[in-house]
């Protein structure tokens, strides 16, 4: 005898067992009765045993049928156990998605200031430039920019501005009389993703200062990817001040000239409601907001008073 009868014999079986009757079976399993009666030779086969027997009226089980249906039929609520058990360990999880560089550079850097505060919530960072849909529930909320596609909840975190950042090392020794000399030194830009819309760059920064700045000597597609070619010393970026703050404060980034231009549209974070029950959900919604605001003062130029 086979020690593993094949699973859907045993489903078959089973949900001969719980309905009574092949028809109703099969309409359970949503397969057909044929099927049903298939896999139920299959079983009796495998287990080298008379399972089922015929009643005048259709299939019924056996004595010893009814004996092994007691047994499978645990075995089954066991898996019924143990998925639940999988959905109630996820349910409290909360799951933020971002776009790759907004986690990467910025929310992800902060992340030990929430376990700080709440240390039995869980949270899932999801780095991501698909926009989720927060109705089918795999995923609670979203830090995303601009506001093309408004989800129906959703609050304004903040805006972000640019500002020319290079190694220190790029200008050691170098003396810089005025903000158009960082324009004689290599420039990194970054080409946004086309359905962000345009981002400033280096001529809208040049028109800042009264200049023309020349073609940047290389491209990049994520903010992030720029800001650490930076880091390398391969030139200027222009970098958002929220993806680059931990390397100011340690001196790794440095800028020569404060002129900062803002993002022509917001960052937004955007939640499902039912989401908001999770364990800590409240919470860090409130606490991402805060985040947002700080973020915008940080952000915002010096005041020139």
């Amino acid at each position: 005898m086979s020690p593993l009868p094949p699973l859907k014999a045993l489903q078959a079986f089973d949900a001969l067992g719980r309905t009574g009757s092949v028809a109703l079976a099969a309409a359970d399993l949503g397969v057909t009765p044929g099927a049903i009666s298939q896999q139920l030779r299959k079983l009796e086969e495998a287990v080298e045993a008379r399972l089922v027997e015929h009643d005048g009226r259709g299939l019924r089980l056996t004595p010893l049928g009814t004996t092994y249906h007691a047994q499978i039929r645990q075995g089954f609520a066991a898996f019924a156990d143990a998925a639940a058990t999988l959905r109630e360990a996820s349910a409290d999880v909360i799951v933020l998605s971002c776009l790759t560089t907004v986690l990467g550079k910025w929310i992800g850097r902060r992340m030990r200031d929430w376990t700080a505060l709440e240390a039995t919530a869980r949270v899932s960072l999801v780095g991501s430039d698909a926009e989720p849909d927060l109705a089918q529930g795999g995923v609670d909320m979203r830090i995303y920019y601009g506001g093309r596609r408004h989800p129906p909840h959703h609050a304004e975190l903040f805006v972000d501005h640019i500002v020319p950042v290079c190694a220190p090392a790029l200008i050691e020794g170098r003396h810089l009389s005025g903000p158009d000399d960082i324009l004689r030194f290599p420039l990194l830009h970054i080409a946004w993703d086309p359905r962000f819309g345009a981002n400033p760059g280096w001529a809208e920064w040049g028109r800042l200062i009264g200049a023309r700045p020349p073609a940047a000597n290389l491209t990049y597609g994520l903010s992030g990817s720029a800001i650490d070619a930076a880091l390398a010393g391969q030139g200027f970026v222009l970098g958002q001040i929220a993806f680059i703050g931990p390397e100011l404060e340690t001196g790794k980034l440095v800028v020569p000239f404060d002129l900062r231009l803002p993002l022509p549209e917001p960052y937004y974070l955007a939640w499902n409601p039912d989401s908001l029950r999770k364990t800590g959900a409240r919470a860090f919604h409130r606490w991402l907001l805060g985040e947002g605001r700080a973020q915008g003062l940080v952000s915002a130029p010096p005041s020139r008073g």
